[in-house]
């Protein structure tokens, strides 16, 4: 069958609130006739509340960048679960590069995150890849590893709540190149297996490093591609649009070309 494409973009440290409601008022045009594909939006924490109030009762989910791993306490400057839940959030993104270089995060902490946010029914929106470039199969390995530290042990149900985004780091940044589509078609059906073997119903992995709107068409139709993660191109409502709609007819359904994704 053909899944329903995966389609969202971290903000990172960009937009105050005013700036954050203007992107999302400009953005909900653009994007009322796409039917075929889920979008989110994953603002700062300081512009949840602007995500709340501007997407209520559309088809945009939101959600946050990072989580703490305990439900409360003497955590000064961090976000709770329970606390994202309370704005409305769909999904939290953890294990990202930046947070592992800048904040020294490693698989068995990223673990601790995973299960507190599926535990107060968040979808975690995970981030894993390779440091830098190398053969397929030791990128699938290195991917594998992690996915084995950070999920090894949860139950099939918690799995189902768990987007894999892979994430070379090498192509991450300004500057940087995506992935090539074979390399990236190869390492999502390999985590789609792993996914599914451990008793997953519905794997779903998304690709982010360097999407654009020149490489976003081919990506989306490789085997095992169940969507994109977006950065710096996402920060223009219109080029988000742009990249949301690649391979899409003008009635808001998957071209010909992008029902070939493979389940």
């Amino acid at each position: 069958m053909t899944r329903r494409q995966l389609v969202g973009t971290s903000w990172k440290m960009n937009f105050t609130t005013g700036e954050a409601r203007q992107y999302l008022r400009a953005l909900l045009p653009l994007v009322r006739d796409l039917h075929s594909r889920d979008l989110f939006v994953l603002p700062p924490f300081t512009s949840l509340w602007v995500a709340r109030e501007e997407l209520a009762g559309t088809a945009i989910a939101w959600g946050a960048q990072d989580v703490h791993e305990s439900l409360s306490g003497a955590h000064t400057g961090d976000i709770s679960a329970p606390m994202l839940v309370d704005l409305g959030c769909r999904y939290v993104e953890v294990g990202h590069s930046e947070r592992r270089r800048d904040h020294g995060e490693r698989d068995p902490h990223i673990a601790l995150k995973v299960a507190t946010a599926i535990g107060c029914g968040l979808e975690v929106i995970l981030c894993v890849g390779e440091s830098c470039p190398m053969p397929t199969p030791m990128a699938r390995s290195m991917v594998l590893r992690h996915l084995g530290a950070i999920l090894g042990g949860r139950k099939p149900q918690d799995l189902d709540r768990v987007v894999v985004a892979y994430e070379p780091a090498w192509a991450i940044g300004a500057g940087a190149r995506p992935a090539a589509v074979d390399h990236v078609s190869a390492i999502h059906l390999a985590v789609r297996n792993w996914l599914g073997g451990r008793g997953s119903s519905d794997p779903r992995v998304i690709y982010g490093g360097s999407v654009g709107p020149e490489s976003c068409a081919d990506l989306l139709v490789q085997p095992g591609v169940d969507g994109l993660f977006v950065g710096r191109a996402a920060l223009d409502p219109g080029e988000f649009a742009r990249i949301a709609h690649a391979g899409v007819e003008p009635t808001g359904q998957p071209a010909a070309a992008s029902q070939s994704v493979a389940t």
